[in-house]
């Protein structure tokens, strides 16, 4: 288990960029494949897998693979309580912003399409 001053500097590290805050409460409605998240943020897969991981690293959201996939949820019950109290703040804080209400509009468009349909989930490599 980290220190506590190096979980608090991982974690105040994942909340110090709007884009991976974004990627954080998009999963605010249950699990997210990466290429679901991609579709939202208009990024490059590397960056966001970057930013993915960094949130990992903090203890913020767990992650899953089922094949090639990569699938991501926000930290459950195991996750420890500094990250969860983070995650519950950021949550309250960040209510009824603008860009993340367009953000759930969106991503409830991107759930609606299926993984088949979404971008970068089938395409042929």
């Amino acid at each position: 288990m980290k220190r506590p001053m190096g979980q608090f500097l991982d974690i105040t590290k994942a909340l110090s960029d709007e884009t991976r805050v974004r990627a954080l409460l998009s999963l605010r409605k249950g699990e997210l494949c990466l290429c679901q998240i991609i579709d939202l943020l208009h990024l490059a897969p590397s960056t966001v897998s970057r930013h993915m991981d960094l949130l990992c690293r903090a203890g913020l959201i767990e992650r899953r693979k089922q094949g090639r996939w990569h699938y991501f949820r926000l930290v459950g019950r195991g996750g420890s309580p500094a990250a969860r109290e983070a995650l519950h703040w950021a949550l309250r804080a960040l209510d009824g912003e603008a860009a993340l209400q367009a953000d759930a509009r969106k991503l409830a468009r991107v759930r609606g399409r299926g993984l088949k349909e979404t971008s970068t989930c089938y395409r042929a490599n």
